[in-house]
């Protein structure tokens, strides 16, 4: 059994994955921040599924800070790694236009410490998450991974292409692999408030208003949690250097989806257009052909599956789930 450094334990992502690896039977050490990017009360409950489980270790710490990573008093001690899982990110495209420098803390600087870490370490696997905003506004549909990615439309994708490429220096300097998983639109349980299929569910379930940029006729490619966790493990096989799709596989627009959604929840959507983001991207949908052939991954949950598991979720938790707080 291996043990695994995995960054962003508290995040929706990660913390799937480091069920999954638990189950495995692999142990896992966690490091968060646990900041307010978005509501702290949805990370507590995830990081709360995995305390206490055996093989599990928390650290609460900050990547950014590169002595705490990779300086001599680092909290990680000496122990050894398989390899370092880095889904710790500042995510959200909207947000990082108002404050980008909190992107390139975490999502640079984080990432160089990791990948040092690495190296003094002689961790010899880096696995790195990155995002379909890096395809920018003209990507074919579906995306191919070699589809340019140079012109990113905020500083979420531009700090993400950042590390994409310290990535690739530290491959090409010290031999290290390293597989970069561009994620497409993720949901399920417990995920992300600030983006519309958790705001949906709720807006919908509590009776609000459902704010939309746009017409709606924007489409997403949305996977399901579980799939997603379960590419991610995959791609620690020893690939020397490759960047893969993972998700989008099943698209729908924003309006059949709010269709979708009020059948589920039993109710009538109250919906208010506004105007569209200059920086969400009108559509996405990954051409995932690179990960089934690499990887042996192919999507197994149907957005149908998928949102009824996320809608069952919330009703299950909705006394505390209601009051998270939503971003317009």
């Amino acid at each position: 059994m291996a043990n695994y450094l995995l960054t962003g334990a508290a995040g929706f992502i990660a913390f799937r994955v480091a069920e999954m690896l638990l189950e495995a039977g692999h142990t896992v050490v966690g490091l968060d921040t646990l900041n307010d990017a978005y509501d702290v009360r949805m990370k507590e409950y995830r990081l709360k599924q995995l305390l206490g489980r055996a093989g599990f270790t928390f650290h609460r710490l900050d990547i950014s800070d590169r002595q705490a990573i990779c300086g001599d008093q680092t909290v990680l001690g000496s122990q050894s790694f398989s390899a370092v899982i880095n889904l710790a990110a500042r995510a959200g495209v909207r947000q990082s236009v108002e404050n980008p420098w909190v992107y390139l803390d975490t999502n640079v600087t984080g990432t160089l410490n990791l990948l040092e870490l690495c190296r003094r370490r002689g961790i010899p696997k880096f696995i790195l998450a990155s995002t379909s905003s890096i395809y920018g506004a003209n990507a074919p549909l579906p995306t191919p991974e070699s589809y340019d990615s140079s012109h990113p439309l905020q500083a979420y994708a531009a700090s993400k292409k950042a590390a994409e490429v310290l990535a690739h220096s530290y491959h090409y300097l010290y031999n290290l692999d390293i597989t970069i998983v561009r994620y497409f639109t993720v949901y399920g349980p417990a995920g992300r408030p600030d983006l519309a299929m958790f705001r949906f569910v709720q807006w919908i379930s509590e009776g609000r208003p459902v704010k939309i940029n746009g017409d709606g006729e924007q489409s997403r490619g949305f996977t399901y949690l579980d799939d997603i966790a379960r590419g991610t493990i995959l791609a620690l096989k020893p690939l020397g250097y490759e960047i893969i799709n993972l998700g989008g596989h099943e698209t729908i627009k924003i309006n059949e989806l709010i269709r979708l959604i009020e059948d589920l929840v039993g109710r009538k959507a109250h919906v208010e257009y506004g105007p569209i983001h200059r920086a969400d991207m009108l559509s996405n949908w990954a051409n995932v052909e690179k990960a089934g052939r690499l990887l042996g991954w192919t999507p197994q949950v149907t957005l149908q599956e998928g949102v009824s598991k996320l809608v069952a979720w919330y009703q299950a938790e909705q006394e505390w789930a209601s009051q998270i707080q939503t971003t317009d």
